[in-house]
């Protein structure tokens, strides 16, 4: 998919879409402009061994998310060299494509099973069936479940960054890259405050250890060291 073309979600129907296959994702095309991408909590562990895991507020809702960065630059991805991944952990958010969760009509809360129709993985010639004789086949049963597991995922997370906020333990922060001697300032981004972190009192520590929040935190934290294999890899560029 090239960055010009704009994803076409449909909903997915076996009257519709009975003789559609999809091809396993052999390429990254659909992520080659991404900079960052939305993550659950319950990646950070994985993640944080490879990308810096920040937040990001969305100007129209004030609500915070979790992204993983991709590249130091809008637009660029380090991580997409042609068809391959130059990471080992891929992000839930990609492994997924071109299946989506999208909201059913008017009714934001209940959800439907979408595919991006315009996908190049998506077509009637090769791939993994997605309906035999009107009935889900098990490749596609399969890739519902992995939706559904990343919903509960990232409705925790959505729970967690909403604490996060709530304590105040969110800062902006601007952050100056060094990448082979070009100097890259990045902003509008959010990170922990280990500060206010190391304040909080001892039954929100006691929530936040009860509710599972901890291990992501620091995870997040730790992951901060990524910045530096960003730089490197904006330098090799």
């Amino acid at each position: 998919m090239s960055e010009q073309q704009t994803p076409k979600i449909v909903p997915l129907r076996s009257d519709v879409h009975g003789n559609l296959k999809v091809r396993e994702l052999g390429g990254f095309e659909h992520v080659k402009g991404a900079h960052m991408v939305p993550v659950t909590a319950h990646e950070f562990a994985r993640l944080g061994a490879e990308y810096p895991i920040v937040f990001v507020k969305n100007s129209e809702t004030d609500q915070f998310q979790s992204v993983a960065l991709l590249g130091l630059k809008v637009g660029e991805n380090l991580f997409v060299d042609g068809d391959k991944w130059k990471g080992v952990f891929v992000p839930g958010s990609i492994r997924n494509h071109p299946f989506v969760l999208a909201p059913a009509g008017d009714n934001k809360e209940q959800l439907m099973v979408g595919l991006i129709e315009n996908s190049p993985l998506v077509g009637e010639e090769e791939g993994n069936a997605l309906f035999a004789d009107g009935e889900e086949t098990d490749y596609l049963k399969a890739k519902k479940d992995s939706l559904v597991g990343f919903l509960e995922s990232d409705q925790m997370t959505r729970a967690f960054v909403t604490v996060l906020a709530e304590k105040e333990l969110l800062t902006s922060q601007d952050v100056t890259v060094n990448a082979g001697g070009e100097k890259i300032n990045l902003s509008g981004i959010y990170m922990v405050d280990e500060k206010k972190l190391s304040e909080l009192s001892d039954e929100d520590f006691a929530d936040f250890h009860k509710r599972g929040f901890l291990p992501p935190l620091y995870a997040q934290l730790g992951s901060m060291h990524q910045f530096s294999r960003l730089a490197k890899m904006q330098a090799d560029a």
